[in-house]
C-alpha cells in the first residue's frame, strides 16, 4: 500500500507537458452521488485528507466540512450546492464535485452529472439503496457516467454487505462485481480483504494508513469462494476474461483488473467497495479504485455539437478549437465566477471565447484551480479541466464557451419545472427593487427556480423543486442580501390535462386592415396522450392530404398550439398530456402566411380545449417514511388522512419502512407531523413521480 506521505507532492500547481495526451490519461473527473445522509460529503472530506489536500479531517456533525462551506449546508447538516474540489492522487489529478442528496436539489445533481466522466455512488450498509439513491443513479444512467460503488458505515449496527449489493442489483439492476470482503462487523469492522491481489487491508485506530498482510485463517474459504465467484461473473460477460478462464480455470489478477475497468467503462458491471468513511477506513483502496476503473477524459466519447444546424464533434485535445460548457455560476464577494468543463482546446488568461447561444463575446479574466471555497490561480486551463473563470458577465448555466473562429453550440443540461411556489414580498416597501435584484440573482445562479408576477394578485411569486428548496432561497434572500422578506405559504404548481377531447373542431383567422391581410382555416382533433416522453406531454401531427395546407404552414399551426399550451382554460395552468392532429385546412393565395396559420393554430387550439373537457393535475411524490414498529398504525393513519396511497412497507432491525404515493401539496409541514408523532425517531424522504388527478377532478365542458 502506497504510504500516505507519497501523495503530498505540489497540490495546486497547474503543470503540462510535452505530450497533452499523456497528461490526460491521469485526470479523472467524478461526482459523488448518494441519498442524503449515506455519508456522501464525509467520503469527500476523507479524500481530501487522505490525498493531503486538507491537513485536518472535516467533520459535518460539527461545520467544518470543506465542500459544504455555506452557513445554511453547516448549519442544516447536508449538501444543498454542489462543490468542486482538486486533489492528486498516485499521480493523478481527481476532479471531484460533491453532489447534493436530498430530492429538492436534484438539478445541481444533473448539472454536475452532465460534465463529468465517472462517478461513485454511496451506499448505507444498512439502508442500502434508498429512495434518491435510485434517483441520482437513474441520472447517471440518462448520462451514460460509469461508476463503482462504495458501501458507507460498515461499522454501524446492523451493516451487511450482502444485504446493500442485494438491494443494488433488486433496485438498480446493475451487476455488482465485489472486489472486497469485510474483515469483522459492525464495531469490529477493522479492514478489507482485496479480493484481487488477496491481501487483508487493516486500519488500526488513529491510524493513517492501513497494514497490509495475508489474508486471515478465519476468512480463507470465504475469500477463496468469493474471489471464485467474482473470476466468474467476470468471465461471463468480458471475452478475453472468458478466454483465459477457459484455459486456466482462473484468471491472473492483471487480466481481472483489466476486465473490470472494461465492465465499469461500458457500463455492464459496477465494481463494488466496503468501508467506513468516519473512521478513515477503506477510502485508500477507494482512490486506487476512481483511477484503475474509471474513465479519463480520453476514454470516453468526443463531445458533440452543433453549428448552423450540422453536428459537430470535438475530442479531448489541446490541439483542438476551444470548447467549454458552463455548469454553474456562483456569485461570491470577489466576483462572479462561472464553472466550466473543457472538453477540447485551451483556454489562458485574458482570452476573448464566444458565447453561442447569446451569441456574444466574453473575456476570461481569471481561471481559477477550485477547491470548494478556496482557489488557486491558474495561467491557463486545457481539455479534461474543471475549472472557474471569472470576468465572464453574461454566461449561465448551460452555456456554451468556444473559440471565436470555431463556433460550436453544446447541448445545455436539462431544467426540471419547479413544483413548488411562495408568494414573497419585501417588508418595506423601500426594498423592493433589491429584493427583484436579489431574486434575479438566485435564478441566474440556479435555474431551477423561476420568478414571475402574479397577474392577478400583483404579487412576486417565486417557484421552486420542493419546500426545503424554496426556504433555502429565502434564506439565501436575507442572509446575502440583508433583506427582511415575507414568505407566503406554499403552493403546488397544477397542470391541467384533456379528459375527453374533440373532433374536427374548426377555427377561421381571418384580419383585414387594409392592405395584406391574414387568412388561416385549420381544422384540429386533440385527444388525450398519457404518454409525456422527451415532448414534455405534447404531440402533434398533420392528416392534411392533397397538400391542402403546405408543410410550412403546418409548422406554423404547431408553434402556435405549443404557445396555447402555456395556459389552460381551467386556471391558466400549463397544459399536459395531449395530441393534437391537424386534419385540414384551407389556404388564400394572397394572405396566407407563417404569421397567420401561427395565429389559427394558438387561437383554434385554446378554442379547442374550452370545448373539451377538461382535468386539474397536481404534482405527486414517492414517500418512504421509516418509523419504529410501536409508531406504525399512527403513521399510517396520517398518510391515509394526507390522501396517501400505500404501495409497500419492508419490516427490518425494528423499524418499519412504509412507501407510499401521496400528493405533494398535503406534505406541507410533514416532517414537524412526523417528528412529533414518534417523538423524533421517525424519517422520511419523498421524490417526484408525476401528476395526477386533483381530488375536485376539475372538468368544464363548453
Amino acid at each position: 500500500m502506497r504510504a500516505h506521505t507519497s501523495t503530498h507532492t505540489n497540490l495546486h500547481t497547474h503543470t503540462h507537458t510535452n505530450n497533452p495526451a499523456n497528461s490526460l490519461t491521469t485526470v479523472r473527473n467524478l461526482g459523488i452521488l448518494a441519498h442524503v445522509d449515506a455519508g456522501k460529503t464525509t467520503v469527500t472530506e476523507r479524500i481530501l485528507y487522505t490525498t493531503g489536500t486538507t491537513h485536518k479531517r472535516g467533520e459535518v456533525h460539527d461545520g467544518t466540512t470543506v465542500t459544504d462551506f455555506d452557513p445554511q449546508e453547516r448549519d442544516r447538516g447536508i449538501t444543498i450546492f454542489s462543490a468542486a474540489v482538486s486533489c492528486r492522487w498516485d499521480g493523478h489529478r481527481i476532479n471531484l464535485i460533491d453532489t447534493p442528496g436530498h430530492v429538492d436539489f436534484a438539478d445541481e445533481v444533473e448539472r454536475s452529472l452532465r460534465v463529468l466522466d465517472g462517478a461513485v455512488a454511496v451506499f448505507d450498509a444498512v439502508a442500502g439503496v434508498e429512495p434518491q439513491s435510485e434517483s441520482v443513479w437513474r441520472q447517471a444512467d440518462r448520462h451514460g457516467v460509469p461508476r463503482i460503488a462504495f458501501v458507507n458505515k460498515m461499522d454501524r449496527a446492523g451493516a451487511d454487505l450482502d444485504a446493500a449489493v442485494a438491494s443494488i442489483r433488486e433496485r438498480l439492476h446493475p451487476v455488482p462485481l465485489v472486489v472486497q470482503v469485510p474483515i469483522g462487523s459492525e464495531d469490529a469492522f477493522t479492514g478489507v480483504v482485496d479480493l484481487l491481489r488477496m491481501r487483508a487491508l487493516v486500519w488500526a485506530d488513529g491510524a493513517r494508513t492501513p497494514e497490509e498482510g495475508p489474508v486471515p485463517d478465519a476468512l480463507r474459504e470465504e475469500t477463496a469462494h468469493r474471489r471464485r465467484l467474482l473470476e466468474e461473473a467476470v468471465a461471463e460477460r468480458h471475452p478475453a476474461a472468458l478466454e483465459e478462464f477457459c484455459d486456466r480455470e482462473t484468471l491472473t489478477g492483471a487480466t481481472l483488473a483489466g476486465a473490470l475497468r472494461d465492465l465499469t467503462r461500458t457500463g455492464d458491471g459496477v465494481v463494488v467497495l466496503c468501508g467506513s468513511a468516519y473512521r478513515d477506513r477503506g477510502v485508500e483502496p477507494l482512490l486506487d479504485a476512481v483511477v484503475t476503473y474509471l474513465p479519463s477524459p480520453l476514454d470516453v466519447p468526443p463531445v458533440r455539437g452543433t453549428h448552423d444546424g450540422a453536428e459537430q464533434e470535438r475530442r479531448a485535445d489541446a490541439a483542438e478549437p476551444m470548447a467549454a460548457l458552463a455548469f454553474k455560476v456562483n456569485a461570491t464577494p470577489t466576483g462572479r465566477l462561472t464553472y466550466l468543463r473543457v472538453y477540447s482546446g485551451t483556454i489562458e488568461k485574458g482570452d476573448t471565447v464566444w458565447d453561442a447561444g447569446t451569441r456574444r463575446t466574453e473575456r476570461i479574466g481569471r481561471i481559477l484551480r477550485v477547491r470548494a471555497d478556496r482557489h488557486d490561480p491558474l495561467e491557463r486551463a486545457a481539455a479534461g479541466d474543471i475549472v472557474a473563470v471569472v470576468g465572464l458577465k453574461s454566461a449561465r448555466a448551460g452555456s456554451t464557451l468556444c473559440a471565436p473562429g470555431a463556433p460550436l453550440l453544446l447541448e445545455p443540461p436539462g431544467v426540471a419545472e419547479p413544483v413548488v411556489h411562495v408568494a414573497v414580498e419585501a417588508r418595506r416597501a423601500a426594498d423592493t427593487g433589491k429584493l427583484a435584484s436579489a431574486l434575479a440573482r438566485l435564478t441566474e445562479e440556479d435555474p431551477s427556480l423561476a420568478v414571475r408576477t402574479d397577474p392577478e394578485t400583483g404579487q412576486t411569486v417565486l417557484s421552486g423543486m420542493g419546500e426545503l428548496h424554496l426556504e433555502v432561497a429565502a434564506e439565501r434572500v436575507r442572509r446575502e442580501h440583508g433583506l427582511e422578506v415575507a414568505v407566503g405559504r406554499p403552493g403546488v404548481a397544477h397542470r391541467e390535462t384533456v379528459g375527453a377531447g374533440v373532433t374536427g373542431f374548426v377555427y377561421r383567422h381571418v384580419k383585414q386592415d387594409g392592405g395584406a391581410g391574414q387568412f388561416a382555416h385549420v381544422v384540429l382533433d386533440v385527444e388525450p396522450w398519457p404518454e409525456t416522453g422527451e415532448d414534455g406531454g405534447f404531440v402533434f401531427r398533420s392528416a392534411v392530404v392533397g397538400g391542402r395546407v403546405p408543410q410550412e404552414y403546418v409548422r406554423a399551426v404547431e408553434a402556435g398550439c405549443r404557445e396555447a399550451l402555456a395556459e389552460g382554460p381551467l386556471g391558466g395552468h400549463p397544459v399536459t398530456g395531449l395530441r393534437v392532429t391537424l386534419t385540414d385546412g384551407q389556404t388564400h393565395v394572397k394572405d396566407s402566411s407563417d404569421t397567420a396559420f401561427r395565429t389559427a393554430g394558438r387561437f383554434g387550439l385554446r378554442d379547442a380545449l374550452r370545448a373539451s373537457e377538461m382535468v386539474l393535475l397536481e404534482p405527486v411524490v414517492e414517500v418512504t417514511v421509516t418509523v419504529p414498529e410501536d409508531a406504525v398504525g399512527g403513521a399510517l393513519g396520517d398518510l391515509a388522512a394526507r390522501r396517501g396511497r400505500v404501495t409497500g412497507s419492508d419490516t427490518r432491525g425494528g423499524a418499519v419502512t412504509v412507501t407510499a404515493t401521496v400528493p405533494l401539496a398535503e406534505l406541507f409541514g410533514y416532517a414537524t407531523r412526523l417528528r412529533g408523532r414518534t417523538q423524533g425517531r421517525g424519517t422520511f424522504t419523498a421524490r417526484p413521480t408525476g401528476y395526477a388527478p386533483a381530488p375536485t377532478a376539475a372538468t368544464t365542458t363548453r
